[in-house]
């Protein structure tokens, strides 16, 4: 699938990857409520939506079983998805690449190539009220963390949906 630039009715209009480390936790579940968020909204046909790791420890696994039980319980379903590595391709292929924290942004950057022109940037840019900048990794956290990821991320969504609806409207 022709992603990002492609303006053909065919096409999504615009793309969206989440990143974290391992494409387990947080990028999966940013994935899917996203995706679920976009397609309640109407734009689910304009945005192409995917999910990347910075590392490739767990490639091809589904989502840690905690990230899946915590998302099902607000109604969210990781169970599709598989991990896979960020490849610079992807700086290329979407418009809007977004990591969950600083450690994710420094390692997107490193490979990012030099003719990609896309945002890059972390999701929480897409939720300044919250006050906070990293999604920190519920990995060796507790329900707590997972529940803060989920907070997060529908927050940041509703933002990054708002920052599409505008973008969409004048493209």
């Amino acid at each position: 699938m022709k992603l990002g630039s492609g303006r053909d009715a065919a096409y999504p209009r615009t793309s969206v990857l989440f990143v974290c480390m391992g494409n387990i936790c947080r990028s999966p579940t940013a994935e899917a409520v996203f995706r679920q968020r976009a397609e309640r909204s109407g734009l689910r046909a304009q945005v192409a939506i995917d999910s990347a790791g910075t590392h490739g420890y767990h490639e091809g696994c589904r989502p840690d079983r905690r990230a899946i039980d915590f998302a099902r319980r607000r109604g969210y379903d990781l169970t599709p998805l598989r991990a896979r590595l960020l490849v610079p391709d992807d700086f290329v292929r979407f418009d809007y690449v977004l990591g969950m924290d600083a450690n994710n942004l420094h390692a997107m950057q490193a490979i990012r190539p030099a003719h990609a022109h896309g945002y890059v940037g972390r999701l929480l840019d897409f939720a300044p009220q919250l006050g906070a900048t990293d999604i920190e990794d519920p990995y060796y956290g507790g329900d707590r963390q997972f529940e803060l990821v989920l907070d997060r991320i529908e927050a940041a969504s509703d933002g990054l949906l708002a920052a599409l609806r505008k973008k969409l409207a004048t493209s």
